[in-house]
């Protein structure tokens, strides 16, 4: 599958708000629901799962939008000091307020999530924090028809 992404934002200044509102000739603002309030939670299923100690493995969680408290806490974490690379495992650890039946995610958790997972839940964090949403323009290979796709995971059709 080809992603399509063009360089410009698929936005318009709105004389009225004075904010950026979806352009309607876009293919995602097509895909995207009315605004009804801000969105601060966002489901996801981990591509394989994560293994708790009794051999269970939990896939779906939720990602909540992250705060500047988010990103600032784990920079006095000593873990963060010896090693920068560990400052996505905290940061997730503070983000992702569940996995599966799992309510006290923490960074123990995160660091022992397989690499697919860890990978994809980086990218969730980027696209809700830096985009507002978990969707994706993406352009068929054989047509090139372009619409809109989830990547925060779930069965085909919902």
């Amino acid at each position: 599958m080809r992603r399509g992404f063009s360089g410009s934002s698929a936005a318009t200044l709105d004389p009225v708000q004075g904010s950026a509102a979806p352009d309607p000739a876009s293919p995602i603002s097509a895909a995207r629901p009315p605004e009804q309030g801000l969105r601060t939670e966002f489901s996801f299923i981990l591509p394989r799962g994560y293994k708790d100690g009794s051999g269970v493995v939990h896939r779906d969680g939720v990602m909540r939008l992250a705060t500047a408290r988010d990103e600032l806490v784990p920079l006095r974490d000593d873990r963060v000091r010896e090693n920068p690379a560990y400052l996505t495992v905290v940061l997730l650890g503070r983000v992702v307020t569940r996995i599966g039946t799992i309510d006290d995610v923490h960074a123990g958790i995160i660091e022992n999530l397989f690499a697919s997972d860890l990978a994809f839940l980086q990218d969730l964090y980027r696209r809700i924090n830096q985009e507002g949403h978990t969707r994706a323009a993406v352009t068929c290979p054989a047509c090139e028809h372009q619409f809109a796709v989830d990547v925060a995971g779930g069965r085909l059709g919902e």
